[in-house]
Formats: C-alpha cells, sequence, structure tokens
C-alpha cells in the first residue's frame, strides 16, 4: 500500500515512507510514517479523505520522544502477520472472558489480596455485568474527532502522522500490526473488534496510538451513574490496567466517575 497511489490529491502528503515489520522477510510495509510531526490541519484532511483514499490517519506517538527511532513504528516494531481478522473475534464475548480472568481470585497474586480485587470491581465483583446499549448522539463523531486532535497535537507536537489502509481505526489497530497490549493478548485483532464495537455503540474513533497507548474520542459517553459503572467495566475487561495502575483509588466506581460525561477515552498497557 503506498499511499499516493490511494489519494486523489497526492500533495496532500508531506514527506514520509512506508515502515517495513520487522517480522518475516521484510516484505510487509503496513503503514506510512511521515518524517515529522504532524499538524491538526493534515489530520483534519487526512481523515475527510478517508471514504475516497481508504486510509485511516492515526496520530502516532513514540515511547520516548527523544529517540530517534520513533518506536516503535519508525523501528518496525509492528507485526500485522501475527494477528487474526477482528471480524473473527465477538466482543460480547470477549469481554466477559477477560472479566473473569482478571478478576479471578489469585492465592499467589503480590498485587491485591482477595477482599481488595472484589472491591476493585464493586458492585458487580466478579459478577460480569453485561454490554451498554447503545447510545443516541447529536454530536457529530467525526467532528469530535477533530477536536480532539487538535488538543491532542497541542499536548504532544513530536506525534507524526500514520496512514494505514483501512475502513476504521478499529481495524487501522491490526492492519498496522500494533502490539500494544502485548502484555495481555498478543492478537490486536481482537481489541480492534472491540474498539470497532465501540465506534457503532459510543461514536467512538481511533484518533491516536502510542508504544503501548491507545486514545479515542467517543461522541456518546455515558451521562449516568449506571451507564458510567457498565462502561467503567468494559474498560476493565479491555485494558485493565487503566484501573489497577490507576491513582488511587483503585476502583470501577471512581473509574466510573472520571469518564462519565467525558468526550475521550485513553488507554496504556503497562
Amino acid at each position: 500500500m503506498h499511499p499516493e497511489t490511494r489519494l486523489s490529491c497526492a500533495d496532500l502528503l508531506p514527506p514520509g515512507r512506508m515502515v517495513t515489520s520487522d517480522e518475516g522477510d521484510g516484505g510487509v510495509q503496513p503503514l506510512w510514517l511521515s518524517n515529522g510531526s504532524a499538524t491538526a490541519e493534515l489530520w483534519t484532511r487526512m481523515h475527510a479523505e478517508h471514504t475516497r483514499s481508504g486510509l485511516w490517519p492515526l496520530l502516532l506517538d513514540s515511547l520516548d520522544p527523544s529517540d530517534d527511532e520513533f518506536r516503535p513504528w519508525g523501528s518496525g516494531e509492528v507485526f500485522p502477520e501475527q494477528m487474526s481478522s477482528p471480524a473473527s473475534h465477538d466482543p460480547a464475548c470477549l469481554l466477559p472472558q477477560w472479566w473473569a480472568t482478571y478478576t479471578a481470585v489469585d492465592e499467589d497474586d503480590d498485587m491485591f489480596d482477595t477482599d481488595r480485587r472484589l472491591a476493585v470491581t464493586a458492585p458487580f465483583g466478579r459478577t460480569w455485568p453485561g454490554l451498554v446499549p447503545s447510545r443516541e448522539t447529536a454530536t457529530n463523531p467525526d467532528q469530535l474527532a477533530t477536536e480532539f486532535a487538535q488538543a491532542f497535537l497541542a499536548n504532544r507536537p513530536h506525534t507524526r502522522l500514520g496512514l494505514v489502509a483501512a475502513t476504521s481505526g478499529g481495524e487501522a489497530l491490526t492492519v498496522a500490526g500494533w502490539a500494544g497490549p502485548c502484555n495481555y493478548d498478543n492478537d490486536t485483532a481482537k481489541f480492534s473488534a472491540v474498539v470497532r464495537d465501540w465506534e457503532d455503540r459510543f461514536g467512538a474513533r481511533v484518533v491516536a496510538v502510542g508504544f503501548s497507548t491507545l486514545h479515542l474520542s467517543v461522541a456518546a459517553p455515558p451521562v449516568d451513574e449506571h451507564d458510567a459503572l457498565l462502561v467503567a467495566a468494559e474498560h476493565f475487561a479491555f485494558c485493565p490496567d487503566n484501573i489497577w495502575q490507576s491513582s488511587s483509588p483503585y476502583t470501577l466506581t471512581a473509574y466510573a466517575e472520571r469518564i462519565t460525561g467525558a468526550h475521550h477515552w485513553d488507554f496504556w498497557w503497562d
């Protein structure tokens, strides 16, 4: 995939290069990476071009902004051939499976004893509460994504632009070979499947991705305590480090308060 062959206006692109994956014989190039920092205007233009180009724009962050390799993107630490297809996974099955794993009581766990582990996911304990129904919103998801991209770049001006041949941001994570959650599961397609579901249910859009971080804009966030707790449970199943490694208190209830009405969701895997 060379982006200039997919764009109606090739002059939209700044200088950049195709990234070659470290895996295999070096013949897989899953994404294009700009040489320099992205701009909000460029991301917005490429996002608007997506329906014609088929290229999803990602704001790509690095493990260390001072590292010339710009890991994992510039260094080729991406592994698309290891991934399955997002279409092969059902979020309604994945999330409760993950929930069961992370709420299981482990007597040898040095992080939480039994009582503290169950307190983390109160009021649900070890019982999976189910998915949150879709919510209607008057907010335009793509306009919100543009606003979030502007704010993200203001805080991280070193961020570069990536282009991935994908139908959505959720799919782009797998196509690009991103391995951010590998400490929990090596198959990013599973996480893509959940994000694609959030795109439908919450008007989520993948805006930025780092070495082990993920940043979504959200047009229809939970607005009451009940829905916020259910969304928090989904987030815990998707990325338990958001709560386990959070600032105290390490509880679903505290996390739910933080995401109530929040139009961006940030995830990081330790």
